[in-house]
C-alpha cells in the first residue's frame, strides 16, 4: 500500500468512526467570513455541515503570515511556528460546537506536544477576559489570539483557504501552508490526530 493510500485509509477509518457520533455541527456563516470582517459584521451564523478536506502539497499555495496578541497579552506570530506542524482552531466562547469540541482539541494537543506540534486558537468574537475564563473552565492549555477588534489574523487565513463556519480547524504543514481543513464541530479526536499524523509524515 502506498503512502497516499495508507493516509486515505486512516482518514476514512476515522471518518467512519465519527459518523456514528456526528450530530449537528458547526455554525456556518451566511456569507464569506472575510467579507463579514471587512464590514465589521460578526453576526449571521447558521448550522452547517461537518466536512474534512486534505489539500495536496501542490495545491497548498503560499504560507500564511500573521501576528496577533493572545488572551494573556503575549504577541504570537507565524514565526513562532516556523518549520513545525501546527493546528489552528477558530472559535468563540458562546459557540456550542466550540464548547463541545474543546476537550478533543486539548486531547490532541497533549498527545502531540512531544512531536513538536503547535496549537493555536483564533478567537473571533470575545475579549481577553472571556477567552481566559473559557480556557480555565475547559482546561485548555494552548494560547488563543484575540482577533475580534481587527480580524487581521482571520483574514490572513481566509486568504489561503475557505473558512465558512465556526468552528473551523486547520492543520498547517511545516512550510506554514494549509494542509487540511475541518469545517464544523470536531466529533472525535481521532480525525484531527490522523490529519496531524499525515502532516508529520511528510518530508521536511
Amino acid at each position: 500500500m502506498t503512502v497516499s493510500a495508507r493516509r486515505r485509509h486512516r482518514l476514512l477509518s476515522a471518518l467512519t468512526a465519527a459518523a456514528v457520533v456526528l450530530g449537528v455541527a458547526g455554525c456556518a456563516a451566511n456569507e464569506n467570513l472575510s467579507t463579514q470582517y471587512r464590514e465589521g459584521d460578526n453576526k449571521g451564523f447558521i448550522s452547517g455541515d461537518f466536512r474534512v478536506v486534505e489539500i495536496p502539497d501542490a495545491e497548498r499555495g503560499d504560507p500564511v503570515v500573521f501576528e496577533g496578541v493572545s488572551e494573556r497579552g503575549e504577541t504570537i506570530s507565524s514565526d513562532d511556528y516556523r518549520d513545525r506542524v501546527y493546528v489552528v482552531n477558530f472559535w468563540y466562547a458562546a459557540c456550542g460546537p466550540c464548547i463541545a469540541e474543546a476537550p478533543l482539541l486539548e486531547q490532541v494537543w497533549q498527545q502531540n506536544q512531544a512531536a513538536g506540534v503547535g496549537f493555536l486558537g483564533i478567537n473571533i468574537y470575545d475579549q481577553p477576559g472571556t477567552a481566559v475564563s473559557f480556557a480555565e473552565d475547559n482546561s485548555i492549555t494552548y494560547p488563543s489570539v484575540i482577533d475580534v477588534n481587527e480580524g487581521s489574523v482571520k483574514l490572513a487565513f481566509a486568504a489561503a483557504t475557505p473558512i465558512q463556519a465556526t468552528p473551523t480547524t486547520l492543520v498547517m504543514d511545516r512550510d506554514g501552508r494549509v494542509a487540511a481543513r475541518i469545517i464544523g464541530q470536531l466529533p472525535t479526536a481521532s480525525i484531527l490526530s490522523t490529519l496531524v499524523r499525515d502532516a508529520l509524515e511528510e518530508a521536511p
